[in-house]
């Protein structure tokens, strides 16, 4: 090793071997022609960017594929226009279409109806307009009759939740959350199709009557161990959203899904089965058994 302000070993070792090669090629003259190459290229440069500034291009080279040029075709017309061309009189105009004052004609205006027919014109128009009427009210009453047959056909003989799916006369049950149509005696919204009656087979709450309060007989059965008959003869009957709000009830929630979670709860899911092997009356009567416990 060489001391500090020295070359080391491998720094002459390299500027030997750099001197060396630039004598053999300046003696193969490689120097020589690579300094003709360069000014032959910057020549070639300097005149192609002078040409491009005679042209006006700004310094862009020309296109290798120049576009061909553009070559003027007739107008395409439709068939139509051509035969209507083709059969109109010499004389007339075969531009667009003009009214008559624009290309210099006279024009008669038409009398206008006295005002006697004017009112029997009127009067014919008006009774197109009530036959029409008349028979749109026919085709409706026809069509109410149909889908009250086939509502009658599909409706659930049951009184549970329904079988028939129906978007527009059906009501959502807060827990099933199914527009079904019910299975009750008697329901005109269900079974006649009337949509200003209300579905008899879905509770109302006496407090709150908006979509907490709705529950088919099936839902309120299984969940909250109350029977549609009982609740239906009850005015004051609340549901059992209200009923935890007002704390009427200790320990007693709705358990439906929405509601639990709310709660900060897990759904139950179908906890009928379970309820029913423990000895409980419905989903609820579990779910206030075990808050009891939680409490105490």
């Amino acid at each position: 090793m060489g001391s500090l302000g020295g070359k080391s070993d491998y720094e002459s070792v390299r500027d030997a071997r750099i001197s060396e090669n630039l004598a053999r090629m300046e003696m193969l003259g490689l120097r020589r022609c690579a300094g003709e190459l360069s000014a032959i290229a910057s020549a070639s440069a300097s005149a192609s960017a002078a040409a491009s500034r005679r042209a006006g291009i700004g310094g862009t080279t020309p296109r290798r594929n120049p576009k061909p040029p553009r070559v003027l075709t007739p107008l395409r017309r439709s068939g139509r226009l051509v035969a209507i061309a083709a059969a109109a009189p010499a004389g007339s105009a075969s531009g667009p279409r003009r009214s008559a004052r624009l290309n210099g004609q006279t024009t008669e205006h038409k009398a206008l109806p006295l005002k006697g027919s004017l009112s029997k014109f009127a009067a014919e128009e008006a009774e197109e307009e009530e036959e029409e009427e008349q028979e749109e009210k026919k085709a409706m009453v026809v069509i109410d009759k149909e889908r009250v047959r086939i509502l009658q056909e599909r409706r659930c003989d049951s009184k549970g939740r329904g079988a028939v799916y129906d978007p527009v006369l059906g009501i959502c049950c807060h827990f099933c959350r199914q527009k079904k149509l019910c299975g009750e005696e008697g329901c005109k919204r269900c079974g006649e199709g009337d949509l200003n009656q209300p579905c008899i087979g879905k509770t109302d709450c006496s407090s709150c009557h908006s979509s907490y309060g709705i529950l088919c007989r099936a839902c309120l059965k299984v969940r909250y161990g109350e029977d549609m008959d009982e609740v239906r003869k009850n005015k004051n009957w609340m549901c059992p959203h209200c009923i935890e709000e007002k704390g009427t009830k200790k320990f007693w929630i709705c358990n439906s899904s929405i509601c639990l979670k709310k709660r900060k709860l897990s759904p139950t899911g179908i906890a009928i089965y379970d309820a029913r092997e423990q000895g409980y009356e419905s989903v609820a009567h579990l779910l206030m058994d075990k808050l009891k416990c939680r409490a105490f």
